[in-house]
Parts: structure tokens; C-alpha cells; sequence
């Protein structure tokens, strides 16, 4: 690996530190100002919404004009952003400021892109490998980091999340030179949001099934991950302090558990049996977390969740790559990021829906009822295995 593979990875784990400052703080800050859980469901969703649509732009724009210039108008956005977040005194300034960081919020797909131009084929793998390592410190550093901004305030958070990608827009602009070779000539669908590609990508043999179990995946996942806020603080009793704790645990079991545990249990079993593991797990626990109001219950069974739920993911997209065909592995993978992109959007929503704020109860209706669709997706992935197991030599 060369020099700018190492300088593109220091830049992920800045970017993915400065992302994560921000998710155990979103819904409370939202609070501060007056917003219902509905509305606050919203702010997660217009970020994930505005870099569904900007990202397939900014990815075609980083081939025309070259990857430096594009990583740093994006982490710009992000340090503009999280400056107006911080300071905001009105909802309407909170919302845009999630808004214009969705829509600058290319520079993770610029990145990758980045880590294919300096990496050759066969050590791209292992590249996308040690990129995705350092893009998952973050998500433990990021609550840690989250927890001692709250000291201050939850908006000096969001200072504190663009203060850090001000530090990577310092490396990216004096540490790493444009790394694409051959840019892109003009062309007239810049502006192409690739939904068609959305609908194509349905078609492709044994990869579409596998897209669509992965969509229904996130919004599973974002159901519960939303969900479990106002549940945590307003069932439970919890303060911010402890609800960034529980998203540190979360990261901490998720690296452990994909460290050493998807290494113990690949060697036993087949990658479809450990998807469907970890899919009756997340299911059962879902349903089983609201049944008793307690916390040390709850943090119980999130323990099971966190562990389980981390074998997911990782097999759901060694699936996808084993059955794509070579010349498609970009397309698949791009294809199944647009997905959960839509699923990030989707599924706070609908938690936002089910809750009512003058009946407590309602705080748990949407684990249950990830819960149930956990199940369905479980069962939709047992029907149809035929059709998206891989042909292994």
C-alpha cells in the first residue's frame, strides 16, 4: 500500500469520527428545539434522502474534474454544516444544515473511489479491508469523543464533529495529490440521479433478491435505531450521557464481534446460516426489548442484539460480491449503498409515525414492529436462498 492509500484511510476514519459525534446527539438536539418524534424522524431522514440523490453526482463529477476537488468541496459542506448546526437558534436552521450536509455528503463514495485509483486489483480487497477497519474505529471513537462534547452542550457536538472534518480538509488539501489518471470527458447526464440504475439493478441474477433482502435489511435496522432514543430516554429514564454509552457498546461489540466472531463461525458454518442467525436474533431481539420497562434488562438483551446484529451486514455484502460478476463488483456494491441509503431515509419515519407522545406506551410500537418485519425478511431470505446461493469452487 502506498502513501496516499494510508493518507485516503486516515481520511475515512476523520470522516467516519466526525460522523458518528453526531448520532447519539440528533434526537435530543432536535428536542431542544421544540420538534415532536415525528419531526425529529426527519432530520435523520432529510441527510439521508439529500446523499441518496447528490452522492451519484458527486461520484460522476469526481471522474470529470478529479477526486481531490470534489473530497474537499464535500468535507467543506460537512464543516459549513456542522457550524450552522451548532449554532442554530431555529429548527429551519437545523434542518438545512442536515440538508446541505446530505447533499455534500459524497465524500465516503469519493473516498472508495480513491482507494480504486491507488490500489491495484489484487490487493483491492485488501484495501477496501483496511479502509473499512478504519472506518469502523470511528464508530467507537465517535460516541467516546460525543460524550465529552456533551459536557459543554449537544450543539458543541456538532462544533466539535466539524472542527474534526476541518482537520481533514486540511489533509486532504496539503497531504494528497489527485489520484485519478484519466478523467472522464464531458458529459450531459452529470446530473443523472441513477434511479434507473436502482430499478436495473433488480434484474441482475442472483444479485437483485439479494438487494432487495438488503433494502428491507436497513430499514429494519434504522427502524430500530431511531426507535430506540426516545424508548432509552423516555421509558427508561436515561440521560444523553448513557444513550451515547449504549451506541459506544454497540460499536465496541460490533468490532469484536467482527474481528474474532465472523472469523470463529465462518470456519463452522456457511455464510447463508450465519445471515439467517443473525437475522432470528435481531428479530427476537427487537420484539423481547420493550416487554419489560427496565434498564439493566434492556441493556441485557441489547448486548445479544449488538453481537448478532453485527454478523449481518458483513454476509449480506459477501453474498452480494460473491455473486456479482467481476466486471460488476462496482455496480453491485454502488447499487446495494444507494439501497441503504433509501432504507436511512424510510425507517426513521416510520418510527416517528408510531409514536405518540401523550401515550408512553407507544414508545415500543416500533420495535415491535421491526421486530415483525425482521421475522418476514427472515423468512423471504429462507424462500428464496435457491436463487442467490453462489457457486463456490
Amino acid at each position: 500500500m502506498n502513501r496516499n492509500f494510508w493518507v485516503t484511510a486516515l481520511i475515512a476514519f476523520i470522516n467516519s469520527l466526525s460522523f458518528t459525534i453526531l448520532i447519539p446527539i440528533i434526537y435530543l438536539y432536535g428536542k431542544q428545539f421544540g420538534l415532536s418524534d415525528l419531526q425529529t424522524s426527519l432530520l435523520f431522514s432529510t441527510y439521508s434522502i439529500a446523499q441518496f440523490l447528490a452522492t451519484p453526482v458527486i461520484g460522476k463529477l469526481s471522474d470529470r474534474f478529479g477526486r481531490k476537488p470534489l473530497l474537499i468541496i464535500s468535507l467543506i459542506g460537512t464543516v459549513i454544516a456542522n457550524f450552522i448546526a451548532g449554532t442554530a437558534t431555529t429548527a429551519f436552521a437545523l434542518f438545512f444544515a442536515r440538508l446541505l450536509d446530505g447533499i455534500t455528503g459524497g465524500n465516503t463514495s469519493v473516498a472508495q473511489a480513491i482507494i480504486s485509483d491507488v490500489t491495484t486489483p489484487e490487493n483491492r480487497a485488501k484495501g477496501f479491508g483496511v479502509y473499512g477497519a478504519a472506518f469502523g474505529l470511528g464508530f467507537v471513537l465517535g460516541p467516546a469523543t460525543s460524550l465529552l462534547a456533551q459536557q459543554i452542550s449537544l450543539g458543541a457536538g456538532f462544533l466539535v464533529s466539524g472542527a474534526v472534518a476541518l482537520i481533514a480538509v486540511l489533509i486532504t488539501i496539503f497531504f494528497l495529490p489527485e489520484t485519478i489518471q484519466n478523467k472522464a470527458e464531458r458529459s450531459h447526464n452529470i446530473f443523472d440521479l441513477g434511479l434507473g440504475n436502482l430499478i436495473k439493478g433488480l434484474v441482475i441474477p442472483k444479485v437483485g433478491i439479494l438487494l432487495v433482502i438488503n433494502f428491507f435489511i436497513g430499514t429494519t435496522f434504522t427502524i430500530f435505531t431511531y426507535a430506540f432514543q426516545p424508548y432509552f430516554l423516555n421509558v427508561l429514564g436515561q440521560n444523553s450521557k448513557s444513550l451515547t454509552l449504549m451506541f459506544l457498546l454497540f460499536g465496541v461489540l460490533g468490532i469484536l464481534m467482527q474481528i474474532w466472531g465472523v472469523s470463529i463461525l465462518t470456519r463452522k458454518f456457511n455464510i447463508i446460516s450465519i445471515l439467517f442467525l443473525g437475522l432470528s436474533i435481531r428479530s427476537i431481539s427487537f420484539i423481547l426489548m420493550p416487554l419489560l420497562p427496565n434498564v439493566i434488562y434492556f441493556v441485557a438483551i441489547s448486548i445479544v442484539y449488538s453481537l448478532f446484529n453485527s454478523l449481518v451486514q458483513p454476509m449480506i455484502n459477501t453474498l452480494i460480491s460473491l455473486n456479482a460478476q467481476p466486471q460488476q463488483q462496482g455496480t453491485a456494491m454502488g447499487l446495494n449503498s444507494s439501497y441503504l441509503s433509501i432504507s436511512n431515509g424510510i425507517g426513521p419515519v416510520i418510527a416517528g409515525m408510531l409514536i405518540h407522545q401523550s401515550h408512553p406506551i407507544t414508545y415500543g410500537y416500533p420495535l415491535y414492529l421491526a421486530g415483525a418485519l425482521t421475522f418476514i425478511v427472515l423468512l423471504l431470505a429462507i424462500f428464496t436462498r435457491q436463487s442467490y446461493t453462489p457457486k463456490l469452487k
